[in-house]
């Protein structure tokens, strides 16, 4: 099952996903800048093989819907969303709120 929930953050719109898999379900909350997603992610991938493309994402362990993955401290974060102020430790909404412009 596939789920899809619009979120409005600080007068943003994001797309919230929830993609039910085999003993696991797959979360991702994104807007056109930058995304924040369950322990799937590979933050390690990103910021070294991918690093050219200069990917805005952050981790949270552990969450199992949409709404934990919101205000579950983020585990790791890429390079880029560095730059825009995201730190590990901070919570997905808050991270959201700074993948703007």
């Amino acid at each position: 099952m596939i789920e899809i929930i619009p979120y409005e953050i600080g007068g943003k719109l994001y797309t919230g996903v929830s993609v039910q898999l085999p003993k696991t379900t797959l979360l991702v909350i994104s807007n056109d800048k930058g995304y924040i997603m369950c322990g799937a992610l590979d933050v390690g991938l990103l910021n070294e093989r991918l690093s050219d493309r200069k990917i805005i994402a952050g981790r949270a362990v552990g969450v199992k819907t949409l709404e934990e993955l919101l205000h579950a401290p983020l585990e790791s974060v890429t390079h880029e969303a560095r730059k825009r102020g995201v730190v590990p430790g901070m919570k997905g909404i808050d991270a959201l709120s700074l993948f703007k412009d």
